[in-house]
């Protein structure tokens, strides 16, 4: 008797240890890492925003997310468990009642939630958004338990699962379950909550049982079939915290050879396929990767990620026309249309992204993720409202849409929820002894296990500068790793202490300062921003104007749209407004773009508009007006061609 109450306590105990767990990046998802990891990733709780663009979005994100039900995003996971509910569900992809196919995609919107209230408490440490999630977590698993001992856990029946593996017609209830899932391993890492790790292990074993019923030819024909999300990530990730082998087994089950096999031979085979069920699969052969050493994984999410940005992404660091990618590689003038640049695809680049810099911390990788993140994530954000776009429309002439707050669940909905309540994950990286700064955004850094803290102040991109203040010192040297970006060519400049060091860095490429740093060291880092063109790889006369690593996109005029053409819809609708065409003599923007005085960041053309000259402002800034990134530039002069 002693012996079993003296077990019970340890048990309580280990709970109780699980329930407190600090969120670390460096002992949870790489632990069990069997390739070098070269940079790891801050853990939120570490990182804090400080004013600029980037807080205010997560703000009105935060916002939002308070305003949402907890128990009208149970409702269908409580009517398929059989428990009692008396909330409407959301609207959207969560209504069952909503047209075919698309209440089949009910559930989804938690796991996201989930996610995002996870990042949200990290990264802010509010009470009310944890508390909720918590809630959340702690219902969801009267649910499993009432749909008995098998593990499964949905808002949809189990029958879903009987059309996947029938190849009968049924929308994605793999990529539904992907979202659940991958929201509960979000709420143990970063928050600590040792029932959500219990309650994804319990799936997990559903999983596993209900795929071990299909041989390897099977299980790829149904991979075929249907959208199965980042099941191999979110897979592998439990695999990484709860140490059991079979979780990883059961993730290379959901390795779709139709995707990989060409990859892991350097072939690019992409036309034709839905790009947001493949770039989480990607995702999971990164996982994978880091959990075998498998040397086919690495090529397969390196070359994967190679053509995506060079060949196959907008300006923005978007991709996807209408979904999917229509043309060949390097093809970007015939796919610029309304519904283009599914910001879920932005979302799961970044995500890769920040697994390729931990294994090789290349400056070229940070230049890609701060393209995306200014240009394809913080523009997808009204500030009015705080609503999120689902496409995000290439085609000139076009115009921004949004999503409702309580009737439009759609996946961009739940991956806008996240993006802007995860600014704080890549600003900075941290290998043994070294900080690498990333991203030039306002923020304090503690490094607790070094001691060592850092406050970058800076109002980057309407400055060309950081300054990077020490605010902790810790024993020891301390490198600092500060990104030169791509677009910094010429007279950028490193101060330390009031000095002005004679040595500086080429573009792409990393600036290092190591020393025992002291309390107040003061590193100004002057990045001068020029203006440009990027023109089109396969139409040299097709080009967009940037400033610096900022797209500046050109004001056509109001929208002048009904709100419903506007707000609850996927993309905009009607047909664009006529863009002035470019008729310029000199390739040097700078010569014909002129800064307008007392509005940062905004410019305008001179004497080259045809026919009409044009006020360009940062993608990211502009709403509720029709615009063009991209500009038809012609080689008659402007006055013929108005003539």
């Amino acid at each position: 008797m002693k012996r079993k109450r003296l077990a019970f306590i340890i048990g309580l105990l280990f709970l109780a240890a699980l329930s407190i767990r600090p969120a670390n990046s460096d002992d949870t998802l790489f632990a069990s890492a069997k390739v070098g990891i070269q940079a790891y990733p801050f853990s939120l709780k570490d990182v804090r925003l400080l004013e600029g663009p980037f807080k205010q979005a997560m703000e009105r994100d935060l916002e939002y997310m308070l305003s949402l039900e907890p128990d009208r995003l149970l409702h269908s996971f409580r009517q398929t468990a059989g428990l009692p509910t008396s909330s409407k569900p959301y609207g959207g992809w969560e209504d069952p009642a909503g047209s075919a196919p698309s209440g089949e995609l009910r559930g989804h919107s938690i796991g996201h939630y989930l996610s995002a209230c996870a990042f949200m408490s990290a990264s802010t440490g509010n009470d009310r958004i944890k508390a909720n999630a918590d809630y959340v977590v702690a219902e969801l698993a009267k649910c499993q338990k009432a749909l008995g001992p098998s593990g499964y856990l949905s808002a949809y029946p189990e029958e879903f699962f009987d059309r996947v593996f029938s190849v009968r017609r049924v929308w994605a209830p793999f990529y539904t379950l992907h979202k659940i899932m991958a929201g509960l391993v979000d709420m143990y890492e970063q928050t600590g909550n040792a029932q959500a790790l219990e309650t994804v292990e319990k799936m997990a074993h559903w999983v596993k049982s209900r795929t071990g019923r299909s041989d390897e030819g099977h299980m790829e024909i149904v991979l075929n079939h249907t959208e199965q999300g980042g099941m191999n990530e979110v897979l592998t990730n439990i695999f990484s915290l709860a140490g059991n082998p079979e979780y990883l087994e059961t993730a290379r089950r959901f390795d779709e050879k139709h995707y990989t096999v060409p990859l892991s031979e350097h072939r690019d085979v992409l036309k034709g396929e839905h790009v947001n069920s493949f770039i989480p699969n990607i995702i999971g052969a990164a996982r994978e990767y880091e959990m075998t050493g498998d040397p086919a994984l690495y090529e397969i999410a390196t070359y994967f990620w190679n053509q995506v940005t060079g060949a196959r992404s907008y300006v923005t660091g978007g991709t996807s026309n209408g979904e999917g990618w229509q043309a060949d590689p390097y093809v970007i003038s015939t796919e610029l249309g309304k519904d283009s640049h599914e910001s879920c695809c932005t979302y799961n680049m970044l995500k890769l992204t920040r697994h390729l810099f931990s294994w090789e911390p290349k400056a070229e990788y940070a230049d890609y993720y701060e393209r995306a993140l200014f240009n394809g994530i913080l523009p997808t954000q009204e500030p009015a409202t705080a609503m999120m776009m689902y496409y995000v429309p290439m085609m000139p002439g076009m115009f921004k849409t949004f999503m409702t707050p309580f009737d439009s669940f759609w996946c961009c909905t739940g991956t806008g929820m996240e993006n802007h309540a995860k600014y704080g994950d890549s600003i900075y990286f941290h290998d043994r002894d070294s900080v690498f700064v990333n991203l030039f955004i306002a923020s304090e850094l503690k490094w607790p296990e070094k001691g060592f803290g850092l406050r970058q102040e800076t109002r980057f991109p309407e400055e060309g500068k950081t300054t990077l203040v020490v605010t902790a010192a810790g024993p020891g040297e301390t490198a600092l790793r500060i990104r030169i970006p791509a677009w910094a060519e010429k007279g950028g400049s490193v101060t330390l202490n009031g000095k002005k060091l004679d040595v500086f860095s080429g573009p792409s490429s990393y600036f290092t300062l190591k020393r025992a740093w002291k309390k107040g060291d003061r590193i100004e880092v002057v990045l001068p921003m020029k203006l440009r063109l990027e023109r089109t790889p396969d139409n040299v006369n097709l080009a967009a104007v940037l400033y610096g690593p900022i797209v500046l996109a050109g004001e056509l005029g109001p929208v002048n749209m009904p709100d419903d053409k506007v707000f609850g819809s996927y993309g905009p609708s009607g047909d664009p407004v006529a863009v002035p065409k470019l008729a310029v003599k000199s390739a040097d923007p700078s010569t014909w773009i002129k800064p307008v005085p007392g509005k940062p960041l905004t410019f305008r053309t001179e004497n080259v508009g045809v026919p009409t000259d044009i006020t360009l402002v940062p993608f990211y800034k502009l709403f509720g007006q029709r615009y063009t990134v991209y500009w038809d530039f012609t080689s008659e002069s402007k006055k013929k061609e108005s003539s």
